[in-house]
């Protein structure tokens, strides 16, 4: 199959990834790995499977949403060539594409490599793709750029052995002011910059997270000194890993370890693993991000708007002078986020010539070009109405963030994408006058699990489904109260009622009827709803939850031609739940392998970390063997010990315990002494795990079937 891909415009680390990949593709519908393997293998590579039997959903990983309009059209391209021909947008500055063939995936990295966009860790239980504010570097209110320390921290992580196989994923924002406007407080990790006796550094969050238990990430950090914040991050994943949840999925994240030790005790953990990694200090490059270069000085063709009302509107919602006095920032709304290939390369044409070559993803699936020129504001208005990329009103009402819901994802309940049209359209006809209102922002997630950040919403909704007899509605529950204040104050919003989907457009008619009624002084929305209380809206809304008279078109979703179905499939971050115990041994060979490779290469904080996690999974497949829970590595060591240990079932010639071994990581420098010792070490004790293993499938007469959660950890 190698043959059918040119992989010499790319560089070898990134041939040796999209190689591997096919290789494994191979191997898996040869029957010689398993399906769960290659499943937990693959999403760590982008690959993710969609609702749809037989297709993929290929998810690029694009740092703080940073695009050269070459690399745009680049992607159009390979859409086009292998997907839909569309590029959806996502919240956190990625482009996805779906229905794209298994086969096709190395050939769509080999593609977008050549351009340097990868997929590597764009999915899975990884340090998943940087978020950042999109106007970094042009703020007006920031401090300093945050892009070089985005793209530093991305790629200090981008292949890191310590985040390879954790427990769940782990999500990191900068933010370029206090405006939090990258909404660091539902963040892993989350940094706001600041400036301390001359020094740059930043405020740092810990611990946020939506979904169904939403978390406000308490601060770690008032100040944490720039060089200082690549080893944090380092000893807080190497605490997650070794201390957080890996059976239940739904307790898996950061944030449940925070609260689970309080934060005092997460950051003592932390300090105990400064000793073993890599960099004390580690000095960002502040050059790593070049300065965006203005366009060159030219005559635009057309110098007034072919729509001057909508233009004048355009421009007071969504352009602004940047912090380069003269130039000025364009925000543009993306309808559901998504744009398609023909439109994407007409885009990436004008924006080369009436702006800098620097695209930004923005969270709210929009984009923003800067460095534009005053005197071409019109013309670059009437280009891009042209492919409908000029409809004002970015990051107001009027722009809804929604997932792909029932589209393509196992995991949607409901269509969240033709629900955020239908109340895009009655926005645009019924509130023109809310074209600016930035204090409300509506948000729709086609599930609990808040991809769309309807629990960051200040009206938020998350696809449902109501009762009656036999018969099954799609519903939306309604939440209330999410977002960011002017000061840069984070809040999780509350759940008020569960309504039909059919009637959520009465539903934002009800609130903003209310609001603009009886609000009164408050600017912010969330002041009012919080004066309120959630009773009241309960209240207000109760009237639109009643079923018992629902007619037939309720069982229809929006944008659906055919009566509801509740279709739930399992949403491939939940991993899987069945494997055997041999193919656990064979993940820790292959880090033991990586350990041994890490040694050759030098590379020794890696290695030390691969021999440690190729132990502890050893001691996990034969934990599992002996029908013992393991989820934590904190667990696994501890259970060892008891299972295996004290009673001599597994002699450790030269330590008193699994414990003292393993955990001899927490105390000694990433030095080559320490890495070539602890390597041999942790290749004994593989051996051992094989030779154990072989006398458990002798006395049982054959191989044992284990079902655990493996995979999601």
């Amino acid at each position: 199959m190698s043959n059918t891909l040119d992989l010499s415009k790319v560089s070898d680390v990134v041939a040796k990834d999209i190689l591997e990949l096919q290789n494994n593709i191979t191997a898996f519908k040869e029957g010689t790995m398993d399906e769960e393997r290659f499943r937990h293998y693959r999403l760590t590579r982008g690959v993710y499977g969609q609702r749809q039997t037989g297709v993929q959903m290929f998810r690029t990983k694009i740092p703080f949403g940073k695009l050269t309009c070459a690399q745009l059209v680049r992607l159009a391209d390979a859409s086009e060539k292998y997907a839909t021909g569309n590029l959806h947008l996502t919240t956190r500055q990625n482009i996805q594409f779906h229905f794209v063939k298994l086969e096709d995936s190395p050939k769509v990295w080999a593609a977008i490599g050549e351009v340097d966009v990868t997929a590597r860790e764009a999915c899975g239980n990884t340090v998943r793709n940087l978020t950042a504010s999109a106007n970094a570097g042009v703020d007006p209110d920031e401090l300093f750029d945050v892009s070089p320390y985005v793209q530093s921290v991305y790629e200090y992580f981008l292949r890191n052995a310590i985040c390879q196989d954790m427990g769940r994923k782990i999500k990191p924002a900068f933010s370029s002011s206090d405006k939090d406007s990258a909404y660091t407080y539902f963040h892993d990790f989350g940094f706001i910059p600041r400036i301390q006796d001359g020094e740059r550094g930043f405020k740092v969050v810990i611990g946020g997270g939506l979904g169904a238990q939403s978390i406000v990430a308490p601060v770690a950090y008032e100040f944490l000194h720039e060089d200082h914040i690549i080893p944090f991050m380092e000893a807080a994943i190497r605490v997650f890993d070794r201390h957080g949840e890996r059976e239940k999925r739904h307790k898996a994240r950061m944030k449940f370890l925070v609260k689970k030790l309080g934060l005092e005790g997460f950051m003592e953990l932390v300090e105990q693993e400064r000793k073993a990694i890599a960099n004390q200090s580690y000095k960002i490059d502040r050059n790593a991000v070049v300065e965006a270069t203005p366009p060159v000085a030219k005559d635009a063709p057309t110098q007034t708007p072919h729509d001057p009302k909508k233009y004048d509107a355009w421009v007071t919602s969504n352009v602004y002078e940047q912090k380069q006095k003269g130039w000025y920032a364009v925000q543009l709304r993306v309808a559901l986020g998504d744009i398609k290939a023909p439109e994407a390369r007409t885009f990436a044409a004008i924006v080369k010539d009436y702006a800098a070559d620097d695209i930004r993803i923005t969270v709210n699936q929009g984009f923003l070009l800067r460095f534009v020129r005053k005197e071409h504001l019109p013309h670059l208005f009437n280009e891009l109405n042209k492919i409908k990329l000029a409809e004002p009103g970015f990051d107001t009402i009027m722009d809804i963030t929604a997932c792909p819901g029932t589209d393509t994802c196992a995991l949607g309940v409901t269509n969240s994408t033709g629900l955020a049209t239908k109340l895009e359209e009655v926005l645009r006809e019924e509130y023109p006058h809310l074209v600016n209102e930035r204090d409300i922002k509506i948000k729709l997630s086609g599930c609990m699990n808040s991809c769309g950040q309807h629990m960051a919403a200040n009206i938020g909704f998350h696809g449902s489904s109501i009762k009656r007899g036999p018969l099954v509605f799609p519903a939306m529950q309604i939440v209330m109260g999410g977002g960011v204040d002017e000061n840069g104050k984070g809040f999780v919003a509350e759940r008020v009622i569960k309504v039909p989907t059919r009637k959520v457009p009465d539903v934002v008619r009800y609130i903003l009827a209310d609001y603009e009624e009886n609000s009164g002084d408050f600017q912010y929305f969330n002041d009012y709803y919080y004066s309120q209380g959630k009773r009241y809206f309960y209240d207000l809304l109760k009237e639109l939850a009643d079923i018992k008279d629902l007619g037939q078109e309720f069982l229809f979703d929006w944008g659906q031609n055919k009566e509801y179905v509740q279709e739930i499939g399992v949403g491939e971050c939940a991993g899987v739940a069945l494997d055997m115990v041999a193919t656990i041994i064979n993940d820790a060979k292959d880090r033991l392998e990586a350990a041994k490779n890490g040694v050759a290469e030098k590379v020794y904080a890696d290695s030390i970390y691969n021999s440690y996690t190729s132990m502890i999974v050893g001691a996990k497949a034969l934990l599992l063997s002996a029908d013992v829970k393991c989820n934590t590595h904190k667990g696994i060591i501890e259970d060892f010990d008891t299972n295996y240990i004290e009673n001599g079932k597994f002699p450790l010639a030269a330590f008193s315990s699994f414990k003292e071994l393993v955990l001899q990581i927490r105390k000694n420098e990433p030095s080559a002494e320490f890495a070539a010792a602890y390597l041999t070490q942790a290749d004994v004790f593989f051996k051992q795990v094989v030779a154990v293993r072989m006398q458990q499938l002798e006395a049982a007469g054959g191989d044992k079937l284990v079902v655990d959660q493996y995979y999601k950890a």
